[in-house]
Formats: structure tokens, sequence, C-alpha cells
């Protein structure tokens, strides 16, 4: 199969959500599986950095709309194939979709030649008789492709929309249609209006062949007007309901047996170097050691949606237990949330430790250390960070939302079944509760056998990328 994902995120070029991470392991997953896979996005600045090696296309891309887009081809290291579309006045910047948390002011223009640059390459494609035979695409930048298709010449092709981030619209005033490559004339049954304003995400949720999204409880929580505003309620109506398909974890990076980023190695049967990596990560941070004192960790970012107020709020209850704790943020990290958690570890800084800029090799030897992880986000589509717990022994601590319900079953009192600890209550006080399960839980003789049971579990994209094998075939032929 012949399959092209569109998209504005990709690992290791360009990335600012899971997305960037779901997207390069679904693709590496399908591509093992013996299908051929493309993936279209824009050639950022950031692109420039990466060690990838680039051919520039001789020809242009002609684009529906005119004029022309320099292609650059590439390949991942997994086999992926890349088609990366040059236009400098939009794409060579700092950021993605913004910078400093503010959207770029032409992102229907930046984005609307996406979809008019992948289009043009299906069109291609076909007149050299190598056809795609689906489009994926990905997020709301992808999620037009599907509109701009109707308007260029040729055959029709199925398409697929995964939402990674439901909260992420594509909304634009009408003036911007234009800029999108709809044209002001668009027709009022694609969709793409949303009370006075433009949402793309509402147009490609409309036009796709299947529309599927991260998680099951992603997928219901989506009909929440709490959760996507005004598009609840066209989600509440879709004729086809969204089917939710779990991300998966790489297990090229992602398995303690092999990870070379850990002190020492170990796996489901045999966990005993588990505590090495523990004395050591003890060690790193000049804490007291005491190897059977609970190593109880959180990696997460200081947003509201990370819920890390939570966190620095359960902090002093919390800690009245004897334990460690570290907690590592991601990316550069200032700012009330982040003095409220520095303030709550202080009275105790010979087991306690706070990481303001966590590296990837940090959080892999913090999660081959930790006896628990604590993930107390809101918003979970699916998420990772609990995946990653499991694989490498450290139990999850979750919220009970979006992904986490479908990844993390809450243990019962005799650990005889369970995953790792839910907490319904969103509030300080529930998180405290489920911690000090946790706790319990650790000193209880069927801790072993659960944390062998958590790090059984089949988590890796094979499964996923046959979940999603098994929806083209559906797309294709229904319209077969």
């Amino acid at each position: 199969m012949e399959i092209l994902f569109v998209t504005a995120e990709l690992e290791p070029l360009a990335g600012v959500s899971d997305a960037a991470s779901a997207v390069a392991s679904l693709a590496k997953a399908l591509r093992q599986l013996g299908h051929e896979v493309t993936v279209a996005m824009p050639r950022y600045r950031e692109t420039e950095r990466s060690s990838l090696l680039l051919a520039r296309r001789l020809t242009p891309l002609v684009l529906p709309q005119g004029g022309e887009v320099t292609v650059y081809d590439g390949q991942l290291a997994s086999g992926v194939r890349l088609a990366l579309f040059e236009a400098p006045a939009l794409f060579d910047r700092p950021g993605i979709y913004g910078e400093h948390d503010k959207p770029f002011a032409d992102n229907a223009k930046r984005f609307g030649l996406l979809s008019q640059a992948a289009v043009a390459l299906v069109r291609q494609r076909e007149a050299q008789g190598g056809a795609f035979d689906l489009l994926h695409l990905h997020d709301w930048p992808g999620a037009l492709v599907p509109l701009v298709l109707r308007r260029a010449p040729g055959p029709d092709v199925p398409t697929i929309l995964t939402v990674h981030d439901v909260r992420q619209q594509g909304v634009f005033p009408l003036r911007d249609l234009e800029l999108l490559g709809l044209g002001r004339d668009v027709d009022a049954d694609e969709g793409v209006k949303l009370g006075t304003r433009v949402s793309v995400l509402k147009g490609g949720l409309l036009s796709a062949c299947i529309v599927t999204t991260v998680s099951p409880a992603y997928a219901q929580e989506m009909r929440s007007e709490a959760l996507s505003g005004p598009l609840a309620a066209v989600v509440s109506e879709m004729s086809r309901p969204i089917v939710g398909i779990i991300n998966g974890i790489d297990y090229a990076t992602c398995n303690p047996a092999t990870d070379p980023l850990i002190v020492s190695r170990f796996h489901a049967e045999d966990c005993a170097n588990k505590g090495l990596s523990k004395s050591a990560l003890i060690r790193e941070f000049g804490l007291e050691l005491d190897p059977d004192r609970p190593l109880v960790a959180c990696i997460g970012t200081a947003t509201r949606d990370g819920g890390l107020d939570l966190l620095a709020a359960a902090l002093p209850a919390v800690l009245k237990n004897a334990l460690t704790m570290v907690v590592a943020l991601r990316r550069t990290s200032q700012g009330p949330l982040v003095d409220r958690l520095e303030a709550a570890l202080a009275p105790y800084p010979e087991r306690c430790a706070l990481v303001r800029e966590a590296s990837e090799a940090m959080e892999h030897r913090l999660l081959a250390a930790a006896d628990l992880l604590v993930v107390p986000a809101r918003h979970v589509p699916c998420g990772s960070l609990q995946l990653m717990g499991q694989r490498y022994g450290a139990v999850p601590v979750v919220s009970a939302s979006g992904g986490h319900l479908d990844t993390v079953v809450d243990c019962d009192a005799g650990l005889a079944t369970g995953t790792g600890f839910v907490f319904d209550e969103l509030s300080p006080n529930g998180l405290a509760q489920a911690i000090e399960r946790g706790l319990v839980a650790m000193r209880d003789p069927g801790w072993a056998h659960l944390r062998r049971r958590v790090m059984r579990l089949d988590l890796g994209w094979d499964r996923p990328a046959r979940r999603y094998l098994q929806v083209y075939r559906h797309a294709i032929g229904a319209r077969a």
C-alpha cells in the first residue's frame, strides 16, 4: 500500500506536541509491516539543523490555485520517505504554529500552502503512474486536504483524518478562505463555517472518509463542549463515529533491556538491576541514599493542562510519607507554578529534587529509577508518559482523563488486577490519596507481581499500526 501522510509535525525534524512522535512512530511501524509511507510537510528552519540529507527537485510542483513550490526529497532512518515543501517567506522562522504562545498571523496562508502542495503531489504521482492508495492527514493542518482535493481535477482518493488535539481547530476569519485555498465561493455543505468564522478542523471532520483519534476515551470526550467548544455539537452529530486507536511507544528507544541512556538494564522477568538505576539517580542528585525508600517521580510541563498545580498543592501532605521525590520539567520552565513546586520541595533537601529542564536522557534515567510515576495531567488525548512508565516498571499514578482511562486499569486492594492507580477527583486531595495508595501497595507482597504485570504489557506500535491498516482497507473498500 502506498500511503501519504500530511502533517505539520514530525519527530525528529520539528515538533511541539505528542503528534510529532506519534506520526513518526506510526509511519515507521507501517513501513516495517511492508507498506510504503511518504510524509509531506513544510521545510522549517528547524529542518536545517538536522543531519538529514535532502535532494532538491529540479522541477517544482504546480499548485492547484496557481504558483509553484520547490520540493525536497529525503528519507528517515526508518525508510519512511519525505517530501518537504519549501516556502522561506512562510516557514523559515522559529516555531511551527507561532512563537511565545502567540500564533503566527499568516497561519491560514502557511497551512493553506501545505494542503495545496500535498494535493499537487498527489496529482503528480497519479500522472506518473505511482498513485497513492490513501491519504492520512493529521490535525487541522492536514484537515484542509480533502476540501482542496475536491477542487483539483482527478480521481478521488480515500482520506483518513487523525485528531491528536481537538482544541487546536484552525479557526480563522471568513476573509481567509482564499488564503486557505478554498475560495470565497465555498459551498455551505462543505462545512468549514462555524458561526461567523472558518473552522478548518470542522471541514476535515465532515469531509474525510474516516476520522480517528488517539484513544477511545478521547473520542468520547471530544463530544464535550468543555473540551471542543462549539465543535462539540458537530462531533456529536457526525454520521460516522470517530474511531479511537491508542498510540504506542517505540521499543527501539523505550526499552529498559537495551536503553543506552540508563545506568543499568533490566526487563520484566528480571528487574533486579532497576535498583542500581535508583541508587545511581539518588546519588546524582546528592540525596539521602535509602534504597528501600520509595522513589516517586513526576515528569511534565508547568502548565495547567499538565496538572502540576495539583501536585504542588498535594506535596505538603504527600511528603509527610517516607519517600524520595524528583520532579522533572520538560522544556525550560519558570513562573509562579515552578516557584510553588520549588517551595513545596525545599523543606526536604535531603530527599527531594526539582529539575527545571529535563533532557531526554534525564527522563529515561528517572523512569528507570522510579517506583511510582505521577502523571496528574488534566488534558490527555492519549499520553505517552504513563506508557513509558509502565515499560520501565515505574507504576503510574494518573488522572482519570482521556487516554489514561484506556491505558491504566486501577489496581484493586489486593493488587490481583490493575496496571496503576487512577484518581477520579481532579484535586490535590484526590492526587495525594492516589499516591498514598501506591505507597501502601509497595509494602504489599503482591508489588513485585504488579510491576512484572505492568512491564509485560504490549505497548509497542505494531498493534496500533495493524488497527490503522484495518481502517485504511475499510476506507479504500468503501470508495471502491
